[in-house]
């Protein structure tokens, strides 16, 4: 009988190739995966967080899927990024380790966690909180004035207003001066008085402005309306400062006849022109006077 032949199989001597081939794909891979991850990005860390552990575990860290680009607001809570900063680092040389960022803070119970403050908004809060009391001091200074000229301001000759960071007193000039002088008349030092008595107790500054209509002067004091504005509005002051008011507080302002508030074409529009103003300012930021 004949023995059967048993044929030698050769040996592969390339059989290595595919390991190695395997492993090249294994590092290509993860340097692509660490190269994705050299940008900070909160969503990425989702991803690969949900597939580590699903090839580890067997199921995904994360019960709801990914929203693109609407990310949850309590990410950190959600987002493992210890455990995968503990499967990157694992056996890697210390030059090569890259820290990971901290999970971003959440607003919990209306405040925000230690250290996240934006000094900005700080600054925004104390403005706002000055300029509110900015305002409740003006509305204090108003209402004083209002409440002793009550009776003037009835009888149409007086007008109290607040505009915008200032109260305006504005006083007809036919019941403080006569025509032509500049000081006030004894009836008119009444009136005066109890302004400037409402007004010592504000550290407000105050700017009187005396105002005419275009009627040329006569008289042999002034040479211009724009001096006989002046020295009424500084008669004013002057009773002011006498009453007790700071003299720090105060300026003078004569504009003559080129501020009008009516035409002075007319009696009563020439009435209405010849006027005293005190203007009670708001304090400035730094809480000193107001700059006239």
């Amino acid at each position: 009988m004949a023995r059967r032949r048993t044929h030698l199989e050769h040996e592969n001597h390339e059989a290595w190739a595919i390991p190695y081939g395997d492993l090249m794909t294994l590092l290509l891979a993860f340097f692509v995966v660490m190269y994705s991850i050299s940008s900070v990005n909160s969503g990425k860390y989702r991803v690969l967080s949900d597939a580590l552990s699903a090839e580890f575990r067997g199921t995904p860290r994360t019960p709801q899927p990914i929203p693109i680009g609407d990310m949850p607001q309590n990410i950190s809570e959600q987002l493992p990024i210890t455990e995968v900063n503990r499967m990157f680092t694992a056996g890697m040389p210390a030059h090569m380790l890259m820290p990971l960022p901290q999970a971003r803070g959440t607003v919990r119970d209306g405040q925000r966690m230690a250290g996240s403050a934006d000094p900005r908004d700080a600054a925004n809060a104390a403005l706002i909180e000055a300029e509110a009391a900015r305002q409740k001091e003006l509305a204090g200074v108003e209402a004083d004035v209002s409440g002793v000229l009550a009776n003037l301001i009835r009888s149409n000759l007086v007008h109290v207003s607040k505009q915008g960071d200032s109260v305006q007193v504005q006083i007809s000039a036919d019941i403080l001066f006569a025509s032509g002088v500049a000081e006030p008349a004894p009836a008119a030092l009444p009136v005066l008085q109890r302004l400037a008595d409402s007004l010592k107790p504000w550290p407000n500054a105050v700017r009187v402005e005396g105002h005419t209509d275009n009627v040329p002067i006569r008289s042999g004091v002034f040479h211009s309306n724009w001096e006989l504005s002046a020295a009424r509005a500084g008669s004013v002051v002057r009773l002011f400062s006498e009453r007790g008011v700071d003299p720090q507080r105060l300026a003078v302002v004569g504009y003559g006849q080129y501020r009008p508030l009516q035409a002075n074409t007319s009696p009563t529009g020439r009435n209405a022109n010849r006027r005293v103003v005190v203007i009670i300012m708001g304090r400035g930021r730094n809480g000193g006077y107001a700059s006239p």
